[in-house]
């Protein structure tokens, strides 16, 4: 399902749209209350692919209700409503909308109610099949609620109810699929109904820039002095001359339906309320809403029409996702510069430019007063130049540019992301409607407080504090149930186990997640626990389920970690290839590490992964033999997972099963001596050896003359040495200090022939290209002087200049107190308290390690 927000108050959140109040056809996303569809066309309550937020007009007609034809997300067509309704003083307000929400309405006025907010409909019996009515502090639907709530005026929604709209984006959704809709599959749009009404506007009145037409007419401008349904009138009557202007039958059928559904309940109203009624509504639709048909033919169109059960609430919106940048089709350009323009009482351009040099200063960029007033001054003179009635955002933006950001577009992209979007979440009450797991995610988060926030920051988490470990169970729960609002990421500074580095960000489409989540149970433990144990039983392989027997660990999750262990026991007993065996153990060892300070029993896993681990020690010399050039670089690969992962586990994790290092140094050993196992492979094994201490320098210095002698094949020897010291493994360090291996490195490729040279260069470039470019310059120097400078390979002495030609053991002692210190170790003169203090941080617990493994989680 693509997460695709088309034109309208309306977007989709995991659906491919539903055209629930106002749209176009074919949007990839929901109409909402009104919007444009891939065709660039006014919609619904005004929205337009190319130009979102434009108003539409439509006056009052003696005898019929108030029509007001208004552009979305436009605080130009939110005054304007504003002040009409204040002129009109309507007895009921219909405003462009599902008509489930009007129960809902109420909570409009309760104080924690802080736009931007949507209306969120989603099929009781499919969460993930959603929409969303947006609507900001500037929206024109917005400011008629407000406005019918504070002198007590009945308010409705009169839009396509979303029992029918969900459920016939739906069918039609699955017909596409089937190869039986128009358009493409996947939620491509549908091919254009109709141009673009805002365009042929613009061009109407000599303008090629349609959205700048319209801040010029609408935006910049004031209601006026004079009557206040004049706009209302004028933009009424062009948008009925655009649409006589049509082909016959290019109307959308989604159009007709809804348009016929809102007349019916205009009508329903005026019996109800007389003709002082006012209507809220896209442009677009008022010609039809004013056009007289029988009621009988409204009734037709709606006849037979699908429908689904639905559950509407309220929810938080950002003006990142109001922005059309977002991915909302119906969205504007720059929703923080329109909330601007409607708080912005008097000098907008003025507050703007205030507004940007605090972002820039907290920056740390030097902006002046004296900045703010030649940025004024040059905005207003462009506006003149361009024959603007005020400066806009460009005009703007362009001031920023040349005199706060010294002509430079990088601070200039800070204020755009930071102002002109922004980051602003709503917010809504503690009453409005939500599934059980939404209550407990709240009072959850209100507990750990932890609060949702639009704009991406980090977390530092200390697992060894108790909030920070329970914030840590929470974001890992809730990635369980899919519901991503936070994304693990590298810890500065630190490598220990204690802690974690989170990136938060709360989009809205979580609450569509937290609601399909629902479906697994009531609270955030109880439904990470039986999505886990369902996830065990459909995942592909078994590392997928040692992945999940992590997840489980980190969440905090005891009661499904025990059948993801059985399964995960079953399925290794099972699984024969090395490959999957090896894959599967890193996450294993990771869990175990994470016991300690996560208070988890981890002895089941334990037995596992040395079950694991053993198979791996058996069966990977044969998994060896007959490896093409691919294939014995994934089993390169595996090998340095396997080493990395029993270097973490240690024989003091496995009780009863001591030995784990020195059988697998036997395998590596094993590696090393077959000339049947591939050369990547046998170089790799040689070099573990030797920096676990293992394997001799002069033992290594043999088997690598072994490789590189003219018995070999050049390719194998190539990828010896590219096993040996390439991978990022270090090898460049190792060459540069160890110059009897670069002298037989240096020595085998000077006696290679032309042509195997010609075959072997890639593979080395590829290797050596991945050193540091100081190591690269070191080894060029010691390879240019030749080896008479740097001595023979059997010399004693080092030829490195600036190196001994011994270790000088005295000057290494000399740095252990302070190495120790670091680590938290006990220093030789007082052991026992330096080991208590070393060892205790944070919170006081004590954190002595059992063995060195540890030490990365005490001193990190």
């Amino acid at each position: 399902m693509t997460d695709v927000e088309g034109g309208g108050v309306g977007g989709a959140a995991g659906v491919r749209g539903v055209k629930g109040a106002g749209g176009g056809s074919g949007a990839s996303g929901v109409d909402g209350i009104g919007g444009a569809d891939g065709a660039s066309r006014v919609d619904g309550t005004g929205g337009a692919s190319e130009a979102e937020g434009c108003e539409r007009a439509v006056g009052a007609v003696p005898g019929g209700p108030l029509l007001l034809g208004v552009r979305h997300h436009g605080p130009g067509s939110a005054r304007a409503v504003r002040a009409a309704l204040e002129a009109a003083r309507p007895r009921a307000v219909l405003i462009e909308g599902p008509p489930e929400a009007d129960a809902l309405v109420p909570l409009a006025a309760d104080e924690e109610m802080r736009p931007p907010v949507a209306l969120l409909a989603h099929a009781v019996d499919e969460p993930g099949r959603s929409a969303f009515w947006p609507l900001a502090e500037f929206s024109p639907e917005w400011v008629a609620l407000r406005w019918a709530l504070d002198h007590d005026v009945p308010a409705r929604f009169v839009d396509l109810p979303a029992a029918h709209s969900l459920a016939r984006d739906h069918e039609e959704r699955n017909g596409e699929e089937a190869g039986g809709g128009p358009g493409e599959r996947s939620g491509a749009p549908l091919p254009e109904a109709r141009v673009d009404p805002l365009a042929a506007l613009a061009r109407a009145a000599g303008h090629d820039d349609p959205e700048r037409w319209w801040e010029d007419v609408v935006e910049h401008r004031g209601p006026g002095d004079g009557d206040a349904l004049a706009p209302f009138t004028a933009l009424e009557e062009a948008m009925g001359a655009l649409r006589e202007t049509e082909e016959d039958g290019a109307d959308d059928d989604r159009d007709r339906v809804r348009e016929a559904y809102m007349r019916l309940q205009v009508r329903a109203a005026q019996r109800e309320f007389g003709t002082d009624v006012a209507v809220v509504c896209g442009a677009w639709h008022v010609p039809a809403l004013r056009r007289g048909v029988a009621v009988a033919a409204d009734r037709a169109l709606l006849k037979g029409l699908p429908r689904t059960k639905v559950d509407l609430t309220w929810v938080p919106w950002t003006h990142r996702r109001l922005s059309r940048s977002g991915g909302y089709g119906a969205g504007v350009e720059s929703p923080g510069w329109y909330a601007h323009l409607f708080a912005a009482a008097d000098r907008p351009v003025e507050r703007w430019l205030t507004r940007v040099a605090g972002l820039l200063r907290d920056e740390d960029r030097l902006v002046s007063p004296g900045h703010v007033i030649e940025a004024a001054r040059l905005a207003g003179t462009l506006a003149a130049l361009r024959g603007r009635p005020l400066a806009g955002l460009s005009e703007t933006t362009d001031a920023v540019r040349a005199v706060m950001c010294d002509g430079s577009d990088v601070p200039l992209a800070l204020v755009r992301d930071r102002l002109v979007v922004g980051d602003v979440l709503g917010q809504v009450p503690a009453g409005a409607p939500a599934v059980p797991l939404q209550r407990d995610l709240a009072r959850t988060q209100r507990g750990l407080r932890l609060k949702p926030e639009a704009r991406r920051r980090e977390l530092e988490l200390d697992l060894r504090k108790d909030t920070d470990a329970g914030r840590s169970r929470l974001l890992h729960r809730l990635r369980l149930l899919g519901v991503d609002w936070g994304e693990p990421a590298a810890s500065r500074g630190s490598t220990g186990t204690f802690r974690e580095t989170w990136r938060l960000r709360w989009e809205p489409e979580l609450s569509v997640r937290v609601a399909e989540a629902g479906v697994w149970g009531t609270t955030v433990l109880a439904a990470a626990t039986a999505r886990a144990e369902a996830d065990a039983v459909t995942v592909g392989g078994l590392a997928e389920v040692t992945a999940l027997a992590e997840r489980c660990l980190l969440a905090g999750l005891p009661d499904a970690l025990a059948p993801v262990m059985r399964i995960l026991a079953d399925r290794a007993a099972l699984d024969t290839d090395v490959g999957h065996l090896a894959q599967a153990l890193p996450a294993l060892v990771r869990s175990l590490r994470y016991g300690d300070v996560r208070g988890t029993d981890t002895r089941a896993l334990a037995e596992v992964a040395a079950g694991l681990a053993e198979r791996v020690f058996v069966g990977l010399p044969a998994a060896c033999v007959a490896r093409d050039a691919d294939a014995a670089e994934e089993m390169r690969g595996h090998v340095d997972t396997v080493h990395g992962a029993v270097g973490l586990l240690g024989d003091a994790s496995l009780p009863g099963r001591g030995g784990l290092r020195s059988r697998w140094q036997e395998v590596l050993r094993t590696l090393c001596a077959r000339d049947t196992v591939p050369g990547v492979v046998r170089g790799r094994a040689v070099r573990l050896l030797l920096d676990d201490g293992a394997l001799a320098p002069d033992e290594a210095a043999r088997f690598m003359g072994l490789a590189l002698s003219r018995g070999a094949p050049p390719a194998d020897a190539a990828a010896w040495i590219e096993g040996f010291v390439g991978g990022g493994s270090g090898g460049g360090m190792l060459l540069l200090h160890d110059e009897r291996l670069l002298a037989l490195v240096d020595a085998w490729l000077t006696g290679v022939t032309a042509e195997a040279f010609t075959d072997v260069l890639p593979l080395l470039r590829r290797t050596f290209a991945a050193y540091e470019p100081g190591v690269r310059r070191g080894l060029g120097e010691l390879v240019r002087r030749g080896p008479e400078a740097r001595g023979s390979v059997t010399a004693t002495g080092s030829g490195t200049p600036g190196f001994a030609p011994g270790l000088d053991v005295e000057r290494a002692d000399a740095v252990l107190p302070v190495v120790r210190l670091l680590l938290g170790l006990a220093t030789d003169g007082a052991k026992g308290d330096s080991a208590e203090a070393g060892n205790t941080e944070g919170d006081g617990r004590s954190r002595t390690g059992r063995d060195g493994n540890e030490l990365t989680e005490v001193g990190a």
